[in-house]
């Protein structure tokens, strides 16, 4: 006996049989039908930047297979699409992937506005390239390393979705940002990916997005996926691909605090025959790995800097060198994004440094100075980009600059916070002396509290979107700033919602913001919105 019919209404409201639906059930389900006569299977990967974050997706699945159960469908989950879906343990459901049967995908009737859905009317629903034509075959198979037309459109849709990532339309687009977030975009360009190797491109790309977007539990899920892709098939340009899976690796172990496992994963690869000739004759690869080398230096001379004073010079040292490779190793991939990064760092490092007892040899300037003009010259080299998605770390690095001056005593009133004087917005001309123009724009006002909050009013609206640790650390200099200016109110606003957001953050960053909150900020205001509590001591 034949299974009914279901129809489907793809217009808003969306219906099927004339029932209301949830949008994201209804999508997921025209999602995977579309699979079933692809590819076959929808990945959990799939639906994130789609119809959901990566933070909500299990209820959006849940509430899914409510619903197809609701309109009688059986859909399938798990790796074995032979299987009856009637004896899948739910228990890992939400982890897919996820199929159709095709007796199941046979039943469904798509509409727009009542009429039969053509397949670019049921792409255009879905988010996805409109289809190709499929050309007939021809008499002989092209040989796999064949270049086609179909090239050309991956190396543009790939080149949009990079465009995007510079542009700040990441996960979700960018409001007035134009065009497809850039996941929406990879996930077009593996779509079109006609070789091993363009397929293995897009999944490492992927990896670089989700790390840019401080993920790094889907950073290290696109790298083992990487890792699979590699290994299955002997992917044209692997060097390449495996160097750049390596540092996405030692990126996400120094993300997560593990120093020691971040320069492991480095010297490993460096010692690597297939890799190492890459550190010498590759810029881009140089830069990543000397980048990064020189962050976990810092981090490990700052850690040192009080019970080991020798050795912290000598980790500072090492540090400021492989920053100065990194940075010539931008230059000679001609990448000003990548020079504005390693020049933020240099800045940072050489006022961090001092701070803690380890100050560089002198260059002509005192360090806040030296430290400032390395900043700005990382912010004038973002102005040369003119790229959306240009990071809020020169702000904040510079708003801890110019309180770095103020010790206040731990729960001081309100009357001797104030009484602090942190550097005047007004001084970082001076400081930064030709580069100053740099610091003219509106995203530079007059006041530094005023600094945080243009940031934090982009991140609101959609105009940019700032990771999680930059959104905590501008929500902590606008409560910081505020109180300073006696508006305790504001400064409360912005401790709230970054108490909301310290659970997304590695423990050792959420382990910053208690310190500061409990130690930087005056009574009154600690009064309004106490810090989280520290971790208690360990006694014997």
């Amino acid at each position: 006996m034949p299974l009914p019919t279901l129809t489907v209404e793809l217009t808003s409201p969306q219906t099927v049989d004339g029932r209301h639906a949830a949008y994201q059930s209804l999508w997921l389900l025209v999602r995977l039908q579309h699979a079933q006569r692809t590819a076959g299977i929808v990945r959990l990967d799939d639906l994130r930047g789609q119809v959901s974050s990566a933070s909500t997706l299990r209820m959006v699945v849940s509430r899914a297979f409510r619903d197809f159960k609701a309109w009688g469908l059986q859909v399938g989950w798990g790796e074995d699409q032979t299987r009856d879906p009637r004896f899948l343990n739910a228990e890992g459901r939400s982890q897919g992937p996820f199929w159709l049967p095709a007796r199941e995908a046979k039943r469904l009737r798509l509409r727009v506005d009542g009429k039969p859905a053509s397949a670019a009317e049921i792409a255009a629903f879905l988010g996805l390239s409109s289809p190709r034509r499929r050309a007939p075959p021809g008499p002989a198979a092209a040989p796999p390393d064949a270049v086609h037309v179909q090239d050309a459109q991956f190396w543009q849709q790939l080149v949009a979705a990079q465009q995007a990532m510079r542009q700040g339309r990441w996960a979700v687009t960018v409001q007035d940002g134009g065009g497809a977030s850039a996941l929406q975009a990879m996930r077009a360009a593996g779509a079109l990916a006609g070789s091993d190797f363009q397929r293995a491109l897009v999944t490492l790309n992927e990896a670089l997005l989700w790390r840019r977007l401080g993920d790094d539990a889907q950073a290290r899920k696109r790298v083992a996926a990487l890792q699979r892709q590699r290994l299955a098939q002997h992917v044209a340009g692997h060097e390449y691909l495996g160097a750049m899976a390596a540092i996405v690796a030692a990126w996400c172990s120094y993300t997560a605090r593990d120093l020691p496992l971040a320069q492991a994963q480095l010297e490993a690869m460096a010692r690597d025959p297939a890799h190492a000739p890459l550190l010498r004759w590759h810029p881009h690869v140089r830069f990543e790995w000397s980048n990064l080398w020189a962050l976990a230096c810092r981090s490990r001379a700052l850690g040192l800097a009080a019970a080991d004073r020798q050795a912290a010079l000598a980790h500072a040292d090492e540090a400021m060198q492989h920053f100065g490779r990194a940075l010539a190793a931008a230059f000679e991939s001609h990448s000003f994004d990548a020079a504005q990064h390693v020049a933020a760092n240099m800045g940072m490092a050489v006022w961090l440094f001092e701070r803690v007892g380890l100050p560089a040899p002198a260059d002509g300037g005192d360090t806040v100075r030296r430290a400032v003009q390395w900043i700005a010259f990382s912010e004038w080299l973002s102005d040369q980009t003119e790229a959306q998605a240009r990071s809020a770390w020169n702000a904040i690095y510079l708003l801890r600059i110019a309180r770095g001056s103020c010790r206040a005593t731990p729960g001081a009133p309100l009357a001797a916070f104030r009484a602090l004087v942190p550097l005047a917005r007004s001084g970082l001309a001076d400081l930064a002396g030709a580069l100053a123009p740099t610091f003219a724009s509106g995203a530079w006002p007059a006041r530094w509290a005023d600094v945080a909050r243009v940031r934090l009013d982009e991140h609101a609206s959609g105009r940019r979107r700032y990771p999680g640790l930059q959104l905590c650390s501008l929500l902590f200099e606008h409560a910081w700033y505020t109180a300073h200016a006696g508006d305790l109110r504001a400064a409360a606003a912005s401790l709230a919602a970054l108490r909301a957001l310290l659970p997304q953050l590695v423990a050792s960053d959420r382990a910053y913001f208690r310190e500061v909150w409990n130690d930087e900020l005056p009574a009154e205001l600690l009064a309004l919105e106490p810090a989280p509590r520290r971790p208690a001591r360990r006694v014997g």
